[in-house]
């Protein structure tokens, strides 16, 4: 008995996620499975377009809809908290083959801001008063250093290059004091000044061959902005 039932269960899965490929369990009424069918995708759907709306308008509806019904039915997501939904997503797209040059990166753009948004992440232990040159500039749980081959920050429906710059897009992607997540286009001596890890802030503007003074107004304008936080 158990094992019919699971197979049942199983049977009304399958269908449910992909039903162009899988009949539904005998005896069920097609009026209710549809109702079930336009629950759950409609669910993950919504959700989707929630996490990645400049995605989702940027593509339209028929290359929107197309990938989200591929991903409900082909993917297999290892968590159960749809607050991780969004991250499967973006994995998912990295095994697929893209329908437009830029998609990857506009996703993973788009799933860093709603994840610094409702990050809880804790700060590391430092010194918020600490001398930014002496010692080593920490940055906020909140605040996240990326580099794209495309301009992220710009595609939308009005903008979808069709080459790639030839300079990458450096970006600074933060949650502000009032809970806003915002974004500021980094120097590549910037970009590297906030992703290395290791050494003082004086070693690191040396090791850039960098006017220390021009860094040292760039630490502190970003501490300003709680996004280095103060030093280990």
């Amino acid at each position: 008995m158990h094992a019919v039932l699971r197979e049942q269960q199983f049977c009304l899965a399958r269908h449910l996620r992909d039903p162009e490929r899988h009949a539904p369990p005998e005896g069920l009424e097609d009026r209710r499975l549809r109702l079930y069918r336009e629950l759950f995708y409609g669910g993950i759907e919504a959700l989707l377009a929630g996490n990645f709306p400049v995605l989702r308008k940027t593509l339209g509806d028929q290359l929107w809809h197309a990938r989200v019904h591929d991903f409900y039915a082909s993917y297999r997501c290892r968590s159960p908290l749809f607050t991780r939904v969004a991250e499967a997503f973006v994995d998912y797209l990295q095994g697929t083959e893209p329908d437009t040059p830029w998609q990857r990166e506009l996703a993973h753009y788009e799933l860093i801001e709603s994840q610094l948004y409702l990050s809880d992440a804790q700060d590391p232990d430092h010194d918020p008063q600490g001398d930014l040159l002496q010692g080593e500039p920490v940055l906020s749980g909140t605040a996240s250093v990326v580099a794209y081959r495309w301009p992220v920050e710009r595609i939308g429906p009005a903008f979808q290059p069709l080459e790639a710059p030839a300079l990458p897009t450096l970006l600074l992607v933060y949650r502000d004091a009032a809970l806003q997540v915002r974004f500021a286009r980094l120097s590549p001596m910037a970009y590297c000044l906030l992703t290395q890890v290791q050494g003082n802030g004086r070693e690191r503007l040396q090791a850039l061959a960098a006017d220390q003074q021009e860094g040292l107004a760039l630490l502190e304008n970003l501490r300003d902005l709680g996004v280095v936080i103060g030093t280990r």
